[in-house]
């Protein structure tokens, strides 16, 4: 793994989330799209401070630092679905 990967990994991942986001707001426009939108801002902010991690110089193996980001990506971007998730059945009941 090296720092290309990890980025285009960090940049695909919280951007299908968003486009999830966008597809929501735009196929229900009157609902909910301040929550909706203040998750797509959550997510902008953790799109930044990952790639500002994988920016940073790092001493040692760079590999397991890679794969230290790569995990909270992907625990971090699981909990904004659950949010965008709840904010759905919400809008459903």
């Amino acid at each position: 793994m090296n720092l290309r990967d990890i980025k285009k990994d960090i940049e695909y991942v919280v951007g299908e989330f968003v486009d999830d986001c966008s597809l929501f707001i735009s196929m229900n426009p009157d609902k909910a799209t301040d929550e909706v939108m203040a998750v797509v801002e959550d997510a902008v902010n953790l799109y930044n401070d990952l790639k500002d991690k994988a920016a940073a110089k790092v001493e040692g193996k760079k590999s397991a630092y890679f794969d230290g980001i790569r995990k909270e990506m992907l625990q971090k971007v699981d909990a904004l679905y659950e949010k965008l998730s709840d904010i759905i059945a919400a809008q459903k009941k």
